[in-house]
């Protein structure tokens, strides 16, 4: 069957329309073309058409292509569009012209024809005609289904890989790191807390003066050692006082080498002071420990006890597994989604 044609044309604008077949049967397809000659850069609106949306009582638009714009002579341009048509009634149908905006103006293509002819069938021979089939299953694809398999054996020996893993990560104890701090009592106030008890108890005014001596000087020895970094306790008192001329100043020193001389005059020569005496003394112990304390250091210590290479060997293996462990069950849920979306679409 030749195909019908028919246009308009207004101006520089030519809007046709053709079909590709004036018949069909029930249920066959047809072609409408609508061809749209205007100037190049004309703005060109077909109308739009839903999935089985009647263009016409009767007559159904099955889809719609993309519009097709080709270049012509003389500045012009001719934008093609296609309907595919069909209709389930037997009837001579007259299809309207399509109408065409460009550039805000409409134009319409004259109408076409469309008859649909129903499908002889043969009653004489019934013994031709068969009963509807019944459902099959599709046959069994091993290509569509190899993909899925695999990649189910992949997530199996990665949830055996990580319980390997995590078995090692048990044997492989945590290294347990204690750290003590410790609160540190200054040179200073140890030295202070001696001299006030020796206050306190009165030791000065006692019959034991070599015990009296030998504390506050012991206290002061202490205290020098810790102040100044030298061992005090294995020195002499002059050798103390020579270490301390070094940066301290002369008039408490001298009051230092009255304190000492005296208390070896009491240890080991059995010297007896006075009672003004030995509260004199005290007041210069009390005077150097002020005029030589440090008193902004830290009053606490942390003690970091040092890994041994197997400790920290052992530290590094734990965080490679939790690693390997980490990256194995990122995979085994990425696998794991994307197995069930390939079985989703096998099965649907």
């Amino acid at each position: 069957m030749l195909p019908v044609v028919s246009h308009a044309k207004t101006g520089r604008v030519y809007v046709k329309a053709a079909i590709d077949s004036i018949a069909i049967f029930i249920g066959q397809q047809v072609n409408l073309t609508v061809d749209v000659t205007a100037d190049r850069g004309a703005k060109i609106a077909y109308p739009t058409f839903e999935r089985a949306q009647f263009i016409t009582p009767g007559v159904e638009v099955l889809r719609t292509s993309d519009a097709d714009t080709s270049l012509i002579d003389n500045g012009m341009m001719t934008v093609s569009k296609t309907f595919t048509l069909t209709s389930f009634e037997e009837k001579l149908y007259a299809i309207p012209g399509m109408k065409v905006s460009v550039d805000g103006k409409v134009y319409a293509a004259n109408q076409l024809a469309l008859k649909v002819l129903p499908v002889e069938v043969d009653t004489l021979h019934l013994d031709k005609f068969f009963p509807p089939k019944d459902v099959q299953d599709n046959p069994f694809d091993w290509s569509e289904w190899s993909g899925v398999f695999w990649m189910s054996v992949a997530v199996l020996l990665l949830c055996m890989l990580c319980c390997y893993l995590a078995v090692c990560l048990k044997q492989n104890k945590p290294v347990m790191v204690r750290i003590r701090v410790i609160k540190k009592v200054l040179p200073h106030q140890k030295a202070m807390t001696v001299i006030e008890r020796l206050r306190k108890e009165k030791m000065n005014s006692s019959e034991n003066q070599k015990e009296y001596y030998t504390q506050l000087t012991d206290a002061l020895r202490q205290y020098i050692k810790e102040r100044f970094g030298f061992n005090a306790m294995e020195m002499t008192s002059t050798e103390i006082l020579d270490r301390l001329r070094e940066n301290g100043d002369q008039n408490m020193l001298d009051e230092l080498k009255e304190l000492f001389y005296t208390a070896d005059l009491v240890k080991f020569a059995k010297y007896s002071t006075l009672l003004n005496e030995n509260d004199m003394n005290l007041v210069n112990a009390i005077n150097f420990i002020d005029q030589t304390k440090i008193e902004n250091l830290p009053t606490e210590e942390k003690i970091v006890p040092k890994l041994s290479e197997n400790d920290i060997k052992t530290r590094q293996n734990r965080i490679v597994i939790k690693t390997l462990i980490a990256i194995a069950s990122v995979l085994v849920v990425a696998m794991i989604c994307f197995v069930v979306y390939r079985v989703y679409l096998l099965m649907v």
